[in-house]
């Protein structure tokens, strides 16, 4: 964020200064309450920001979970390998990573509502471009793309609902992570009957989600301008008062230096990893199972479409309790279950194993509220954010070529399946870990 949205994001939701902490600041007190304020938010913003939020997660998914739908017919349409095709599905790990890491420096330069628009501008071309694809390389550059603008839009979301819905951080989570668990599963499901409704050819119905994406830039357009406006307000509120020299943002706690945030980190990597193996190769499991294609697709669209309800519920029970490890081992504990039952009766109980997939799956909302709970500061959330994504996706890259590579060499799923019940126990003491009671400034010895 820019300094002067930090300044902004630091004031108290009712616009009030805050009451002096000491007697000896009442001069500093009533200087500061004679400055000039900056104007007000339009009050069409608030509407427009929650469609935009919604709008804007619905897309963090299709892109995935529509190639995943139609991976095999992707596979052969461009000569893919299974190594390749394993490596396809690390792409977006590796976007998440490097241009997350990315997202604070360009909020701080343009603001982070501009850095989204921007985003959704990426992800649209994106989708525009890679059904044109006549190779893997041009297929692989065009998804970078929009993955690019996925990853700047999964750190500053947050960010941006801790700036304008400060008292509402839980809701406002919560709804977006329906959001991007409906979007995801929308995906999912409806990728292949549309494909086969709109002629077959998988060209087509990858084509199709680049639509959703457009409809997203259009409402961060005004919310940009009016970010833009008022750290302009601001900082010409902050220079008439003679506050604007000197004053920096506050640049946050020393992240490395936090055990909570590694630990928050690395249970963001391993939940990433089974998140992407399960989007890239659950239908194909399922196919090989003798499950049809159509169906392999509902399938994981059932254990996405898992996560709309309870991604509004998890941030709301996370966000009462004051210890979250109970519920991180609790949802590791279905997924074990899950790739349990995908190794003994992939076909048999496939819609059960697919549901408890897909509550093991909502380790995701858990970890982006848990951002929110990690940190005090405004800074502090701009930096947990970035670092746990980025480190975490980092941490998930090798995950889908692995299990792409094991499918190919060992000819079936019993070893992936295995690796995948493995990474579990990890993920679930360190959930136990990252959610104990205690915040990144403390841990680094800073005060709020």
């Amino acid at each position: 964020m820019s300094d002067d949205e930090t300044k902004i994001l630091d004031r108290p939701a009712s616009g009030r200064k805050p009451a002096p902490r000491a007697a000896g600041e009442s001069g500093a007190a009533a200087a500061a309450l004679s400055a000039p304020r900056a104007p007000a938010q339009p009050a069409w913003l608030g509407p427009v920001l929650i469609v935009g939020i919604v709008l804007a997660a619905l897309n963090l998914r299709p892109a995935i979970t529509s190639l995943g739908a139609l991976f095999e017919e992707t596979r052969t349409g461009l000569g893919m390998s299974g190594t390749v095709a394993g490596l396809i599905t690390s792409v977006p790990a590796l976007c998440f990573a490097v241009f997350g890491v990315t997202a604070p420096r360009l909020s701080r330069r343009f603001g982070p509502a501009a850095v989204i628009c921007a985003g959704m501008a990426a992800v649209a071309a994106g989708l525009l471009i890679r059904p044109f694809a006549d190779g893997a390389a041009a297929f692989l550059a065009a998804s970078a793309l929009s993955l690019a603008g996925i990853a700047l839009t999964n750190v500053l979301l947050p960010v941006i609902v801790k700036r304008y819905f400060p008292d509402r951080v839980g809701t406002m989570t919560g709804l977006y992570s329906m959001a991007l668990a409906a979007g995801t599963s929308l995906a999912a499901a409806a990728t292949v009957p549309l494909t086969a409704a709109l002629g077959g050819s998988w060209r087509t119905g990858l084509l199709m989600w680049a639509l959703l994406a457009l409809a997203a830039v259009l409402p961060w357009l005004p919310i940009a301008r009016a970010s833009r406006r008022a750290a302009r307000a601001e900082r010409a509120a902050a220079s008439d008062s003679g506050e604007g020299a000197g004053v920096r943002a506050d640049t946050g706690p020393r992240i490395v230096r936090s055990r909570t945030a590694w630990a928050l980190a690395c249970y963001f990597g391993l939940q990433a990893t089974g998140a992407y193996i399960t989007m890239g190769w659950l239908p194909q499991i399922f196919r090989d199972a003798g499950v049809s294609a159509s169906t392999a697709g509902v399938l994981l669209a059932v254990t996405m479409v898992m996560g709309v309800p309870l991604a509004f519920v998890i941030p709301g029970l996370a966000g009462r309790m004051r210890n979250q490890g109970l519920m991180a081992a609790v949802l590791g504990l279905f997924g074990l279950t899950g790739y349990l039952g995908l190794y003994l009766a992939p076909a048999g109980g496939a819609w059960l194993w697919a549901l408890l997939l897909g509550v093991s799956n909502c380790a995701f909302p858990l970890v982006i509220t848990l951002i929110g709970l990690r940190a005090k500061s405004p800074a502090g959330v701009v930096k947990l954010s970035a670092f746990a994504q980025s480190t975490g996706y980092l941490i998930s890259i090798p995950g889908p070529l692995v299990i792409g590579t094991l499918y190919q060499h060992s000819g079936g799923w019993d070893l992936p399946l295995a690796l995948m019940a493995g990474l579990l126990v990890p993920q679930i003491a360190l959930g136990i870990l990252a959610g104990r009671d205690r915040t990144i400034e403390d841990e680094c010895g800073m005060g709020d």
